[in-house]
């Protein structure tokens, strides 16, 4: 059975240039140094093992699982009506006999044409207490009652732990409507552009709940993330009837919108002026349009509203790889932006040549503190700080983060001339707390539905059976997953524990060296394989991505045809790439040639398997003078790819250093990368 997943890498594809979370506007803040030797917390003890009874298995009816899958068939044909049928059959399955029922009843809440079956509801809380569906339905609940417009119902439904963000804000609305008004702080920290926060939205609009000024910063954050149908319905939000003519008009084209109208006199026009000046930065020439804002629009147009069109033309340009990105983040001055853009100034300075560093510190001091405080930017403020002069406040920089067990944690560590180590690892684990993994009803009913193929169910339940687990439960029910052979659940539990750091767990290298053989017969380094296999599809064998990238190696199509025909492989067929032997000798081979392809930089080579081997030339290309490996990867303008370069080369240096026993160094894997023109290439 093919398995969707949102995974982050897939070789040969085309990554995605989707905007990074955004987080509204960001007040200036200046950076305060931590406090340098500030003593570690005390580590809580470890409880003791817990005491398990041995249980008889649990006997599942055939009849009743067939019911199930039955159920789950009718579900993905759209089959409802089967479900009455087939739920009642399905209850005597002591693991997954809720499943039908549950889909039933989530169809009818769904159903905005149904009355919602509010007595229904009660009764399945009753007989699921404690389980994940439990928890789904009370979600769907509340849905469903504020979309029926029953707002004192929807506050009624029991709290749920972890709500989406189309449920906080149906219970904001519903709030609302029952006299307790929402404020404009509380809308605009749940809002998500999704069908349940744009009805909070319309509400809030038509009570004044949120200003003109905030209403139209929602409107340019969104417009940032180049989601054009979520803007449009923004603006309808935003606009009234004739302006929304205007704005569709300066979509359209907004250098002729501009050209057509004369000095701004409203409020109203102001913004679309400002909207439509904004859009120029992704005309095809960014300079000529620049001119003509400063010749025909600068005098016009308020100062502020200038600095966030210019901050826009920073951000168009940095995603482009434009050398004059860094030259419009600075007229830019200190006009809030959303994180997203904070975060590509920093990243257009540290591309200038030659870096500027106190242009680099007065952007990360322009963040929030929040954002401020994240590792990679505490890492560039300590760089700057260096480069300044100011080596100790550089240290204490450093020293707050290296203990993130990451790609700037690694850097921090190398910063402070430390030799790379493996952090101190716990003593093996008692067999109990893998006995009581065993005995969890979420857990094994998760495990139940990974054995049949069914991730998308299976992934959150095993999740909701974590909850309030201590770190030695979690490193059982890390064990409970390895030795299921569900390698990812292997590395994602065992990442919540808050005191120990099992690496043998985190780093887990299954498959008995056959990766490693493989890696070795071609002369790649088995840590880089494996810190990259780690990203793309977390030892899923049967993995596939939504481009369609397949098995451990997560190869296209066309890339396996590819390189199949290039080894040799004969009677190579599609359906074999998710064959263990077959994806990972072309996986390899393929890592292989783009490694060559690349002049043997491990970092280009990193960032071609995933984005695609052409793509890695262009940004070279573009560079004005060598950068370190560590900018050029931050720097990288697809988010997808510079999140995957970073986890998977510091995925190789743990890798390294698991398998050897020896240091590895992190900035010896980036290497320098210097401007080099030539941009073609012969891989997929």
């Amino acid at each position: 059975m093919a398995i969707l997943l949102g995974l982050t890498g897939c070789a040969g594809a085309q990554a995605p240039t989707a905007a990074e979370r955004q987080a509204g506007e960001a007040a200036s803040v200046v950076l305060a140094a931590p406090a340098a030797g500030a003593a570690a917390p005390a580590r809580a003890p470890e409880p003791a093992p817990p005491v398990v009874q041995a249980s008889p298995p649990v006997s599942v009816p055939p009849a009743a699982r067939q019911a199930v899958l039955d159920a789950y068939d009718a579900v993905q044909k759209r089959r409802w009506s089967d479900l009455d049928r087939l739920a009642p059959l399905a209850a005597a399955d002591p693991v997954l006999g809720l499943y039908p029922r549950y889909w039933a009843l989530r169809n009818q809440l769904q159903n905005r044409a149904r009355p919602v079956p509010d007595d229904e509801v009660r009764r399945f809380l009753a007989d699921s207490a404690g389980t994940y569906l439990n928890e789904r339905i009370r979600s769907d609940w509340i849905l469903a009652s504020a979309r029926a417009g029953n707002y004192a119902q929807a506050l009624q439904v029991p709290a749920v732990a972890d709500p989406f963000s189309s449920v906080r804000c149906a219970l904001l609305l519903s709030r609302h409507q029952t006299g307790k008004h929402a404020r404009s702080a509380e809308v605009l920290d749940v809002f998500q552009p999704n069908a349940d926060c744009w009805d909070l939205l319309d509400q809030a609009a038509a009570d004044h709940v949120l200003s003109r000024k905030e209403l139209n910063g929602l409107l340019r954050d969104i417009l940032e993330t180049g989601k054009q149908g979520h803007a449009d319905r923004m603006a309808g939000v935003v606009f009234d009837d004739t302006a929304v003519v205007q704005y569709a008009a300066l979509m359209k084209n907004p250098r002729k919108w501009l050209e057509s109208r004369g000095q701004p006199r409203a409020a109203v026009d102001f913004e679309l002026a400002a909207i439509a000046l904004s859009r120029l930065a992704r005309s095809d020439d960014r300079a000529e349009a620049a001119r003509y804002i400063q010749e025909r629009w600068a005098g016009w147009m308020p100062k502020a509203d200038l600095q966030w069109v210019w901050g826009q033309f920073g951000l168009v340009a940095a995603l482009n790889v434009d050398p004059e990105a860094a030259r419009w983040y600075r007229q830019s001055g200190f006009v809030p932006m959303t994180d997203y853009n904070h975060a590509w100034e920093v990243r257009a300075e540290l591309r200038a040549a030659p870096i500027d560093w106190g242009r680099v510190a007065t952007a990360i001091r322009k963040m929030s503190a929040r954002q401020a405080d994240e590792p990679v930017w505490r890492y560039w403020y300590g760089r700057s700080l260096a480069a300044q002069g100011n080596t100790e406040a550089a240290r204490q920089y450093y020293e707050s983060i290296v203990g993130d067990q990451g790609f700037y944690g690694l850097l921090a560590a190398e910063e402070l001339g430390r030799t790379p180590a493996l952090p101190a690892q716990p003593g093996p684990l008692d067999p109990a707390w893998v006995a009581q993994a065993r005995a969890n009803a979420g857990l094994q009913r998760a495990v139940a539905l990974f054995d049949l193929g069914w991730r998308r169910e299976a992934v959150p339940e095993w999740n909701f059976a974590l909850r309030g687990m201590s770190d030695a439960q979690l490193r059982g029910a890390a064990e409970f997953a390895r030795e299921e052979h569900i390698y990812d659940r292997v590395v994602n539990t065992s990442q919540l524990t808050q005191d120990v750091a099992d690496f043998s767990q985190r780093f887990i290298a299954p498959f008995e060296g056959q990766v490693a053989a493989k890696a070795r017969l071609i002369d790649l380094d088995p840590a880089w394989v494996y810190g990259l296999i780690r990203q793309e599809s977390r030892f899923i064998t049967d993995a596939r991505s939504r481009v369609g990238a397949s098995g451990l190696m997560q190869l296209m199509p066309a890339t396996a045809r590819h390189v199949a025909r290039k080894i040799g492989m004969k009677d190579f067929k599609p359906s074999q790439v998710n064959d263990f032997d077959t994806n990972t000798i072309l996986g390899t081979h393929y890592l292989n040639m783009v490694l060559q392809d690349l002049n043997g930089s491990e970092l280009l080579a990193t960032a071609g398997y995933n984005a695609g081997p052409g793509r890695p030339k262009r940004w070279r290309a573009q560079l004005l003078a060598p950068v370190e490996g560590a900018i050029f990867a931050e720097t990288i303008p697809f988010t997808e790819t510079r999140l995957y370069v970073k986890n998977v080369l510091s995925n190789a240096v743990y890798y390294a250093m698991m398998f050897s026993g020896q240091p590895d160094s992190l900035k010896t894997r980036l290497g320098t990368v210097s401007p080099l023109s030539g941009t073609r290439t012969a891989r997929p």
